[in-house]
């Protein structure tokens, strides 16, 4: 628990929310546009658990029609 008490969240706390937001507004995007190709799910995965970069990737390649 020392370990917690150690971090300085002001500093973490908006990276964090970042990060969350910007997952949201990918899935959000991701739904709304309906994608009919065959890495459908793969997109999905990659945006939620590959962190910051996932949706980054996501709005690079993925929204290329």
């Amino acid at each position: 628990m020392e370990l917690f008490s150690e971090i300085n969240w002001s500093l973490i706390a908006p990276l964090i929310l970042i990060q969350f937001l910007l997952m949201i507004i990918a899935l959000v995007d991701f739904l709304k546009n309906r994608h009919n190709d065959k890495i459908h799910i793969a997109w999905i995965f990659l945006i939620v658990f590959v962190g910051t970069i996932g949706p980054i990737l996501y709005f690079i390649f993925g929204r290329r029609n």
